[in-house]
């Protein structure tokens, strides 16, 4: 019988830039009985990411662009915001009132550039940016843990969808394990060739991992998977990515 273990671990503390993420995490297992052991994945929401990595930006300190200006009259948004938002940004592809959905500078199409303000302190006047390089973060926690375990990273966030309401977790970065699995020329039950099959595999565990992490006040910012399905190899989320050459609707 086939399963997949998913805990939350409790005690992670309230996370601050410089912050040793990796001790954290060790303490959090430890705290839990939990001993890793190869094939285990270790799913961190973004924002303990960014916080630890020194990704809050205060407003205050926001000048905004005349260009800035023009979108906040557009989407009755703060124009310091929205000069953050040009700044994470490579296009504006959507803006309308309360709306902005970008193509962020990692490749990543969503609404407001990835930028919160949601469990941050002072969340009026501070927000949060994405890390500089989440697939990068990804390697650097789990070299951390090579001693240990041979284990895959995932940097969770939560993104919302064409054409279905409501958010879901999605793999912003990704190590020791696919971002994407092809499954096209592997057989079906009945010898048929899949032609069209890709499995976004790494997006799938990011949002198995969500149910458990919340949304609002759940402080359940590290989620422990076991059982794990699928062979390993290293990826990254840029698998995940689809070129603007192969994207219909833009």
């Amino acid at each position: 019988m086939r399963s997949l273990l998913l805990t939350a671990l409790e005690g992670i503390p309230e996370v601050r830039a410089g912050d040793d993420l990796a001790a954290i995490i060790a303490e959090a297992l430890a705290y839990n009985s939990i001993a890793l052991a190869d094939g285990d994945v270790l799913v961190l929401a973004q924002k303990i990411v960014s916080k630890s990595e020194g990704c809050a930006v205060s407003l205050v300190d926001v000048m905004p662009s005349a260009r800035a200006r023009e979108l906040a009259i557009v989407t009755r948004k703060d124009p310091r915001l929205i000069e953050l938002i040009l700044g994470e940004s490579k296009e504006v592809l959507r803006a309308c009132e309360d709306v902005i959905v970008v193509e962020h500078r990692l490749g990543h199409v969503m609404a407001n550039a990835g930028i919160d303000m949601s469990n941050v302190e002072n969340g009026g006047e501070t927000v949060l940016l994405l890390p500089l390089d989440p697939d990068a973060s990804c390697v650097r926690l789990r070299a951390t843990f090579g001693d240990t375990a041979d284990i895959g990273i995932v940097i969770n966030d939560s993104f919302g969808r064409a054409w279905r309401h409501g958010v879901a977790g999605v793999a912003l970065g990704v190590a020791g394990l696919p971002g994407l699995i092809d499954m096209r020329g592997h057989s079906d039950r009945f010898g048929r060739a899949l032609q069209a099959t890709q499995i976004g595999f790494a997006d799938e565990l990011a949002s198995a991992a969500s149910l458990l992490m919340g949304q609002a006040d759940e402080g359940s910012p590290v989620i422990h998977a076991r059982g794990v399905p699928y062979a390993r190899r290293n990826g990254s989320a840029k698998e995940l990515l689809r070129s603007k050459k192969t994207d219909l609707f833009r």
